[in-house]
């Protein structure tokens, strides 16, 4: 009787060590997502609208604060700012998708600008590329993003639009740097 019990303690003991070690913890983020962090704390930022389907051209600036969100699989931005059409608003999202392998991006301000497509991003070096296809009065746009990390305190960016023959044409441009 002894022997058996002692069968049984141990076969109970090893399925819940086996069970125990097939049961997955939380999902970590990855090197992608830590790259994200680049972008983590306040920022001021001054650039020119070019004159565009977009809104007549002029200065812009804007105070952003972007923050890890829960986990650490995305960086979440808040921005105040005004353009040549006024006050803004708005909310971004910079996050990675493992199965697309690639970089991504959400937002929407409280101008018409509502990101209903998903731009997907590449990191080479220290360049932020995200490409984006949507639509615009009933047409196809694709646009371009760029982002130029020039230290760990500003960057430089550049929003372009395909014309037509592929030609690409600046938007908005400028930079941001880190508040201390």
């Amino acid at each position: 009787m002894k022997v058996t019990c002692l069968a049984v303690a141990c076969a109970v003991g090893l399925t819940t060590a086996v069970l125990a070690s097939e049961v997955p913890g939380p999902p970590k983020p990855g090197p992608e997502h830590a790259k994200l962090g680049y972008f983590v704390g306040k920022w001021a930022a001054e650039g020119e609208m070019k004159a565009s389907p977009f809104g007549p051209g002029g200065k812009t600036s804007s105070s952003d604060t972007c923050e890890w969100f829960e986990g650490k699989f995305a960086v979440v931005c808040n921005y105040n700012g005004s353009g040549p059409m006024g006050p803004m608003k708005g909310i971004g999202i910079l996050g990675y998708s493992p199965e697309e392998k690639a970089y991504t991006y959400y937002g929407v301000d409280s101008s018409v600008m509502t990101m209903t497509s998903v731009p997907k991003g590449t990191k080479d070096g220290g360049t932020w590329t995200y490409l984006d296809e949507s639509k615009m009065g009933g047409q196809t746009m694709k646009s371009r993003y760029v982002i130029e990390e020039l230290s760990a305190d500003s960057y430089t960016f550049k929003w372009e639009v395909e014309g037509e023959g592929g030609a690409w044409t600046t938007v908005m441009e400028g930079k941001s740097t880190k508040k201390k």
